[in-house]
């Protein structure tokens, strides 16, 4: 079994020591907004009719070109929430997020802070894929953005990792670039959860050069997500 320095080195990364004193992440971390929607509950049956909501959607001309919908996988009750942009062709035929070599890289990556793909719940923007794997239309957004933010409303993460461009963008409602984004703690407004943002995998597997800003994006989010579950966001 390979040992969290080894996939380090498969990411092209130096193994790092972790800063276990989460406040050096102050400086980075915004004002959250006074006007925002408290979490509630959601109950397992309202999962469940989620699921069945967006197995059934026909919101948007996508429905006529899809496979399947891609609800997401992983713990519903999960402290990470990871969320990219839409399904691509093998996330179509399989009904399953961030699979082929992208979703080997995410298993990597996650496994290098200690986690694993059944400790976080893993979404996107878009439930359906766009044909061509063209980037989604505005109203395709508009028509599927309730269904995350629903999913949201159930996990009630701790840290939520934006990934890629426009999962950023469509996270925070900007049109900022993503160089522009990363580096410091956002809040996604609906519920003024903790936001990170970071790279693609997929960009990544082009881009080898900016993997070691992705894992300093993951050191800052895991960092976050553990002030948080340590009662320090009160």
């Amino acid at each position: 079994m390979r040992s969290r320095s080894q996939y380090l080195r498969e990411m092209g990364l130096i193994p790092w020591t972790l800063i276990t004193d989460t406040r050096v992440i102050d400086q980075y971390v915004e004002p959250a907004s006074n006007d925002l929607e408290s979490p509630g509950k959601v109950s397992p049956s309202g999962w469940t009719s989620l699921q069945q909501q967006v197995r059934n959607c026909t919101r948007c001309n996508l429905h006529t070109t899809r496979k399947t919908t891609v609800f997401g996988e992983g713990n519903p009750k999960a402290n990470w929430l990871l969320v990219g942009e839409a399904p691509g062709a093998e996330e179509d035929r399989q009904g399953l997020p961030f699979v082929g070599r992208a979703g080997q890289l995410l298993n990597r990556m996650l496994f290098s802070i200690g986690l694993a793909r059944n400790d976080v719940f893993v979404a996107n923007v878009l439930k359906c894929r766009p044909p061509d794997n063209r980037d989604p239309f505005g109203e395709e957004v508009s028509a599927c953005e309730s269904f995350l933010h629903q999913q949201v409303k159930f996990i009630q993460p701790k840290i939520i990792l934006a990934m890629g461009r426009f999962a950023a963008q469509a996270l925070l409602r900007t049109d900022q670039t993503i160089g522009q984004l990363r580096g410091r703690i956002h809040r996604y407004p609906a519920y003024d959860i903790p936001l990170v943002v970071t790279y693609h995998p997929a960009y990544l597997l082009r881009s080898p050069q900016s993997k070691a800003k992705a894992w300093a994006d993951l050191i800052l989010a895991l960092a976050e997500s553990e002030r948080v579950a340590g009662g320090e966001d009160v």
